[in-house]
């Protein structure tokens, strides 16, 4: 009732932004979630976890379609992101597990799909660095990666001293 008496009389308009403040967190209380007071951050890990999971899929999708030691550094970094912010999910949902108190069926299905989620990311990363330790897993290194004009001569093929740029 004050926040509305305060817009339409005008009063201080860096109250204003002040009040529309307190009103979001207020908005944003653990309790209006249901569950308990970790439930709050958990979703937002979880809605992180999934959004930064899709990118890490996307550039993975780049790597099989390029190929390249610098594909695979790209998927293989941002995977490993992906894997850390579904681990720290994974711990958030742990933790309201632990904590106990009313869940509804939907928040008991989002920690499901985390608590799997994480499992198979850590797979997901471990396939895409699985090219570091072992060659037969890995891709190749394209010596005539941005030069220009075409080259008849793949390294992966070749027989003797591994390729440099100046060949």
């Amino acid at each position: 009732m004050l926040l509305q008496y305060e817009l339409e009389k005008g009063v201080g308009h860096g109250k204003m932004i002040a009040h529309m403040h307190l009103q979001l967190v207020l908005y944003l209380e653990p309790s209006s979630f249901g569950g308990n007071g970790a439930t709050i951050f958990f979703l937002v890990f979880a809605l992180l976890a999934a959004v930064l999971g899709i990118v890490s899929k996307l550039a993975g999708g780049n790597h099989l379609r390029a190929w390249r030691k610098d594909s695979q550094a790209a998927a293989g970094s941002l995977s490993l992101v992906s894997w850390a912010v579904t681990a720290l999910a994974l711990g958030l949902a742990c933790k309201e597990i632990n904590m106990g108190g009313h869940r509804g069926w939907r928040l008991r299905v989002v920690e499901a799909f985390i608590i799997v989620l994480a499992f198979t990311q850590l797979l997901y990363v471990l396939a895409l660095h699985s090219g570091v330790f072992s060659i037969s897993y890995g891709t190749y290194y394209d010596t005539d990666f941005g030069l220009p004009g075409p080259t008849n001569k793949d390294p992966v093929l070749s027989a003797g001293t591994a390729p440099t740029l100046l060949e």
